[in-house]
Formats: structure tokens, C-alpha cells, sequence
């Protein structure tokens, strides 16, 4: 069984990401969407409520092969844990590429799991980061954010 391992802050999770998941469910036989905890990034929502909402989308998007877990410590060592084949990583620039480069080779030293990647085609703009700034600025996000996304998002701003 082929089983691909996404790993991400995805903090929120974006039709980027949900871009280069679908494209994975294509190759693989399972997707772990892996929500890690990122020491350089407070999390503006929280995880298990967005692992719910991935959850959600995946099963809306007919997304059958695919499941997003919690997770802390090592990508690779929680991938090998689930039986992955391959980590996944989305590319949205030559930028991203270099820094991806770098990852994959030490995640292939330390557990001797390759990397995939996936281009993030039209969705090649958008990043966490951007969909956070125009929130913070009361700007209209839709088009970058899945609906079930969108809405874990308006229910925790209203609190």
C-alpha cells in the first residue's frame, strides 16, 4: 500500500493545500494530511478543531483515501509510525523548492523516506500567512479557503 504523508502547520488549512491533497489521493493509496506543531509559529486556531474541519472537507470533497491527525515531534518519525511510502510537499515557487530541498534531504537521511512533490498550480499564491494578514485586515478570503475552513474561521472570531 502506497501512503503519502502531508505534513503542515496548516494554520488555516487553504484550497492550496486542499490543491495538492486532492492531486495526492490520485497517487496514493492513502493521505495523512499530518497537523505538526511549528516551534517558530503561534497557532491562530486551534488544532483539533481544525483537524475536524479538514476532516470534513475531505469527506464532502469525496476524499476517501485521505485523514488528518494531530501530531508532535519529527515529520519522519511520525510518518514511518503510520507506514508512509513517501512525504508530500507542495511547491508554489522556486523558493519553496530550495527550502523543500533541503528538508527532504535530511528527512530522507534520518528515516530513508523520499519526498514528493506537487506543484501548487492555480493555486500557487496563496500561503497561511497571506489568508492570515487579509483577515487581520477584515478582508474577504473566500476564494482561498475551503468552506468548511471558512466557516471554523467566522465561529471563532465571533468569540
Amino acid at each position: 500500500m502506497r501512503i503519502g504523508f502531508y505534513a503542515g502547520s496548516f494554520d488555516p488549512f487553504t484550497k492550496g493545500h486542499l490543491y495538492i491533497v486532492q492531486q495526492a489521493s490520485k497517487l496514493f493509496d492513502k493521505v495523512i494530511v499530518g497537523i505538526g506543531v511549528n516551534p517558530k509559529k503561534a497557532r491562530k486556531y486551534a488544532k483539533e478543531q481544525m483537524q475536524d474541519a479538514i476532516n470534513k472537507v475531505f469527506k464532502d470533497e469525496g476524499l476517501d483515501n485521505c485523514e488528518c491527525i494531530n501530531f508532535e515531534g519529527l515529520t519522519a518519525d511520525v510518518a514511518l509510525e503510520y507506514g508512509t511510502t513517501f512525504l508530500i510537499r507542495g511547491i508554489r515557487n522556486g523558493m519553496d523548492y530550495d527550502y523543500e530541498e533541503s528538508l527532504a534531504m535530511v528527512n530522507q537521511e534520518i528515516s530513508g523516506l523520499d519526498t514528493f512533490y506537487l506543484r501548487a498550480g492555480e493555486y500557487g499564491a496563496i500561503s497561511s500567512s497571506m489568508v492570515n494578514e487579509l483577515l487581520s485586515r477584515n478582508k474577504n478570503v473566500e476564494k482561498y479557503l475551503p468552506i468548511q475552513i471558512e466557516n471554523l474561521i467566522k465561529s471563532q472570531r465571533k468569540e
